[in-house]
């Protein structure tokens, strides 16, 4: 996948295949579709923080790269010191936007956002947006770029029950190559925030510390590397 010359670099496990699923079977569907094309109307999903967004976004990249599209993904909540990179993602033939809430109510995001959601949409691309809520609950200051926004196919993403997050880090500890045994599992659970991306955001650290020192994962050693305060 060609990368844009903005820093932005994709996890590796950031598959559709790795993501546990539950209720999103569809919109994981409609993901799929829009990183093999052609042009469908643009996407917008909303859910809370940690339900697995950017996981979601970055792996419909990752498709459209394995297909031998040319995709981008931008995450919004990054301070982006102008609205001006956007400038090129209009070529693209997938654009994923995460956390587009964070950029609403500035007047020069807006016009570019307006910007490039009409020129994607004259060259074909296809467009997924994330943001905390819908377009609708959103203050968007920019009437026409209200008014598109609301015309997306919208999908609120269901977060995982905590069984469901337990296969899901299970699933994310053989990608990886490591043992996660039920204690250690527990451990994360209940110490860490019910938060998808933390989680994992924790055992990506978990399996470089347990490399870099030869080490498997007990709860002494997670507690250590993590900086968690004893039981």
């Amino acid at each position: 996948m060609e990368q844009l010359p903005l820093g932005v670099r994709l996890r590796t496990t950031s598959s559709f295949s790795s993501f546990h699923s539950g209720e999103n079977a569809a919109l994981i569907a409609a993901l799929e579709a829009r990183a093999q094309g052609p042009r469908l109307p643009p996407l917008w999903i909303w859910s809370t923080p940690g339900a697995g967004r950017s996981h979601l976004l970055q792996a419909a990249c990752a498709r459209a790269g394995e297909l031998g599209r040319r995709a981008g993904y931008l995450p919004l909540a990054e301070p982006w010191p102008t609205a001006a990179l956007l400038g090129g993602f209009e070529t693209l033939d997938l654009v994923c936007l995460d956390d587009l809430d964070r950029s609403v109510g500035d007047a020069g995001w807006e016009r570019a956002l307006f910007a490039l959601y009409n020129d994607l949409g004259e060259r074909g691309g296809n467009l997924v947006i994330s943001a905390a809520r819908p377009p609708q609950s959103l203050a968007i200051a920019l009437p026409d770029l209200a008014s598109r926004f609301a015309a997306s196919l919208v999908w609120q993403l269901r977060p995982l029950g905590e069984f469901e997050q337990a296969e899901a880090l299970t699933g994310r500890a053989r990608a990886l190559g490591i043992e996660l045994n039920e204690e250690t599992l527990q451990y994360l659970q209940r110490r860490l925030p019910r938060d998808l991306g933390v989680l994992c955001d924790a055992l990506d650290r978990l399996d470089a510390a347990a490399l870099a020192q030869q080490r498997r994962l007990t709860v002494p050693f997670v507690r250590s590397v993590l900086q968690l305060a004893g039981d």
